[in-house]
């Protein structure tokens, strides 16, 4: 199974580039906090975010079901823990590309205040610091390019 990852903070471009790759490869696209709504795993602890504990089950819902696809996945999330990360990466029989989005947390901000569901600047701010605790995969700079450039980047990646 090929599985592409896409991560970063809030108002990175995740969703939007997941979603367009996903199109470009004829993949399905998946939301880690959809995962985690739909099975009332979304809860926030006070600076911590939501607990590893919560995105592990969520990865399980991942594993067990839309891993399963003949066609490549896309997920979209923050995935701010390492182990989180790292138990998708290491499944069997998973052949997975991570892809870490950055840009600085002002144009975030910017960006998350832009939608029609803005999750406010507390939370675009905690999540940018839990998600840029670590680098994973290939880093791509999203600040001064337009999704198509970042979707391109994503694609030339996975044909190396």
């Amino acid at each position: 199974m090929r599985c592409i990852m896409i991560r970063g903070p809030l108002g990175v471009g995740k969703s939007t580039v997941a979603k367009e790759v996903a199109e470009k490869i004829g993949g399905v696209y998946v939301s880690v906090d959809e995962i985690l709504e739909q099975h009332g795993l979304d809860k926030v602890n006070d600076g911590e975010g939501i607990p590893l504990e919560n995105f592990l089950k969520a990865n399980t819902f991942i594993l067990e079901g839309v891993m399963r696809e003949e066609k490549p996945v896309v997920i979209d999330g923050n995935f701010y823990h390492k182990e989180q990360i790292e138990q998708l990466v290491n499944a069997p029989g998973n052949n997975v590309a991570v892809f870490t989005l950055k840009a600085p947390v002002e144009t975030c901000l910017t960006r998350d205040k832009a939608r029609s569901k803005s999750y406010g600047e507390d939370a675009t701010r905690a999540v940018h610091m839990l998600v840029s605790r670590f680098d994973y995969g290939t880093m791509i700079h999203t600040e001064n390019q337009m999704i198509e450039e970042t979707v391109q980047a994503v694609l030339d990646d996975l044909v190396k």
